[in-house]
């Protein structure tokens, strides 16, 4: 039987929370495996490894994505921010702390994503992206609990947190 070729392997090099490195990955690496197996950043969880759960929600140059969804390679030279970078040695991140003020979490396994997700969410409302619940595509997207829960929908909680979830998002999207 006649042995498969050998991967190909690239580097790529990746700012993570700030921190340049530089990775020799196989081409097929996804990003999530790339910050959990080769730079030990567990936050961000592999869920359902085909992008329906949201537990591998990242940012890449300030945008949410699936890193389960994306090989490292697309995103050399790439800012990513993973729920490790969001906030600061004893300093909770705002979203961190309105989950915890309003427990938008239970498990805490689906969290990482949860806040990176609604990290991305609100930077969207802010730039005036709009959104399937969003009343008028040519107006700024207001802040209320749909367009919360719209921007949220690829994120899954099988706790059922979501209420606290979005009173969490929304207390920091007020905030400011």
């Amino acid at each position: 039987m006649p042995q498969p070729p050998a991967p190909h392997t690239l580097q790529v090099r990746l700012q993570v929370n700030g921190i340049p490195h530089e990775l020799s990955l196989d081409s097929r690496t996804t990003l999530l495996d790339a910050l959990r197996e080769h730079l030990a950043l567990t936050g961000s969880k592999k869920g359902c490894d085909h992008g329906q759960c949201g537990a591998c929600t990242v940012l890449v140059e300030g945008r949410r994505i699936n890193a389960c969804l994306t090989l490292a390679a697309m995103h050399d030279g790439d800012a990513v921010t993973t729920i490790e970078g969001l906030g600061s040695e004893g300093t909770l991140h705002p979203l961190q702390a309105a989950f915890v003020r309003h427990d938008g979490f239970q498990c805490g396994y689906c969290t990482p994503g949860q806040i990176c997700s609604a990290a991305g969410a609100l930077q969207e409302l802010r730039d005036g992206m709009p959104s399937h619940a969003s009343a008028d595509l040519e107006a700024k997207p207001l802040l209320h609990a749909d367009e919360i829960r719209e921007r949220m929908s690829g994120n899954i909680c099988r706790c059922s947190a979501y209420p606290n979830i979005v009173d969490a998002i929304l207390e920091v999207g007020r905030a400011g």
